[in-house]
Parts: structure tokens; C-alpha cells; sequence
């Protein structure tokens, strides 16, 4: 049975599409069969994926409102191994859609249920809100990883962030876990980021990987050409730490790498 797993942070540009999208690759050279779910209206995992977003006509958004199946809009990546159900600018009207609808926090978990008998892990890539859209990954899912950016505001939100997962965990999923903290942007040069590794790991203690992302050239550029860091320079340190990460994750699930 497969895993799935939000990736969550309301705050935006902690690194949450950058880990989905690379950490989903790094699973597929692993070997590990992978679903990424792009549930963010901004669709950056779509295109990280070199999927076009404006030639997206099924996703996410016909997934959530149930007039496709969930196996009906996946679509293979030039990642090996990597599978994706799309996202597109049209998905922002999909909390307002929802809203009366009963068991509307349940959508998503009904759609995607059934895929984990298919895929060893299942990413979903949230977007930066405690909206319905974040909520329907949260209820969902098995676990959350939760990415900080190791900059001076870093654990602004997260108290936010983690009252809601337990409120969730209260009324919708009592069975969602905290697969981990992943600190992303690390620059070693950096006082401040040296502090809030700190903080986080004396906070947070074993939650937290133990690899670290750190500011990578390569890492941002990967994007604009619509590949992900294995794909764009395998031998940047980009891809090393996601490889290191991906790795953490299987041997946290007991899985031989």
C-alpha cells in the first residue's frame, strides 16, 4: 500500500513546490513508483514537471469536483518513474464551488484513495493557505512535510500551521502523522541560517530531517527549463540533498535503498 503525503507550509516561498517536485523525482530514481498531485492554482509543479499549464484541460480541479476520476487526469512525466494529475489557474474557483457541498474536506482522499494501490507514494503539492484546497490534501493524507526556509521569519506561521494540522487531525484525519520539518534555503555563509537550524532542531528535535536544502544556482534555474534538478544537473548540490532527503524518507518508512 502506498503513502500519501502533503507538502505544507501556508507561508509562500519556503520551498514547498521546489521539494514536491524534486523530492518526487528523487523517489522515482530510487526506484519508487510516484504520483505527484498538483493541488496549487499557481500549477509551478505542473510546469516544473515541463507540463504546459494553459493546455491543461483535466487536473486537480476535475478531481475535486468529481466529474473525472482521479486515474482519468494522470499524466506521465519525462521523469522516470513520475506520474502527475495536473493543476491549472482554474482551480482557484474550486473552494468557492465546494464550499455548500457535503463532506466537501473529503473530496480529494474519496478521488485518490483507491490510487495507493498503484503508486508507492503519493506527494501532494498544497498551496500557500489553510484554505479548502490545503484541507482536502491534509484529510487525505497519510503525513505532512512540512518545509522552512531557514531565513529570519521562518517559524512565523508555523504555530499557525500546526494548530491546524491538530484541529485536523481532531475532526477530519485522526490518523495524520508529521512525516517531517525539511529546512530548505540554507546558505552556510549565513549567521541567520545557522540560528534557525538551530532553533528548529532544539524545538523540534527528531521531526526534523536531517538533511538540510541549501541555496543552489542550479536548483532555481531547474524550473524555467520545465525539468527537475536530477534531470537539469544531476551533480549539482541540489540534487545531491533531494537524493539525501528521498533516501531519509524510505529508511523513515523501513524501506530498503
Amino acid at each position: 500500500m502506498g503513502k500519501i503525503i502533503a507538502i505544507a507550509n501556508q507561508k509562500g516561498g519556503v520551498g514547498k513546490t521546489t521539494t514536491s517536485v524534486n523530492l518526487a523525482a528523487s523517489l522515482g530514481v530510487l526506484e519508487k513508483k510516484v504520483l505527484l498531485i498538483d493541488a496549487d492554482p499557481q500549477a509551478n509543479a505542473t510546469s516544473g514537471l515541463g507540463v504546459d499549464c494553459d493546455a491543461v484541460t483535466e487536473g486537480t480541479y476535475q478531481v475535486l469536483e468529481h466529474s473525472l476520476t482521479a486515474a482519468e487526469t494522470i499524466i506521465e512525466t519525462s521523469s522516470p518513474n513520475v506520474d502527475l494529475i495536473p493543476s491549472h489557474i482554474d482551480l482557484v474557483a474550486i473552494e468557492i464551488e465546494l464550499v455548500d457541498k457535503p463532506n466537501r474536506e473529503y473530496m480529494l482522499k474519496q478521488a485518490i484513495n483507491d490510487l495507493k494501490t498503484i503508486y508507492d507514494y503519493i506527494l501532494i503539492d498544497c498551496a500557500p493557505s489553510l484554505g479548502l484546497l490545503t484541507l482536502n490534501a491534509l484529510t487525505a493524507a497519510d503525513s505532512v512535510i512540512i518545509p522552512i526556509q531557514c531565513e529570519y521569519f521562518a517559524l512565523e506561521g508555523l504555530g499557525k500551521l500546526l494548530n491546524t494540522l491538530k484541529s485536523v487531525q481532531r475532526i477530519h484525519n485522526p490518523d495524520l502523522d508529521i512525516e517531517g520539518m525539511v529546512l530548505t534555503m540554507y546558505d552556510s555563509r549565513l549567521r541567520l541560517s545557522n540560528q534557525v537550524v538551530e532553533e528548529v532542531r532544539k524545538h523540534f528535535g527528531d521531526m526534523v530531517f536531517k538533511t538540510i536544502i541549501q541555496r543552489n544556482v542550479r536548483l532555481g534555474e531547474a524550473p524555467s527549463y520545465g525539468e527537475t534538478i536530477i534531470k537539469y544537473d544531476a551533480s549539482s548540490k541540489g540534487a545531491a540533498n533531494y537524493l539525501n532527503m528521498a533516501s531519509e524518507l524510505l529508511k523513515k518508512n523501513k524501506e530498503h535503498v
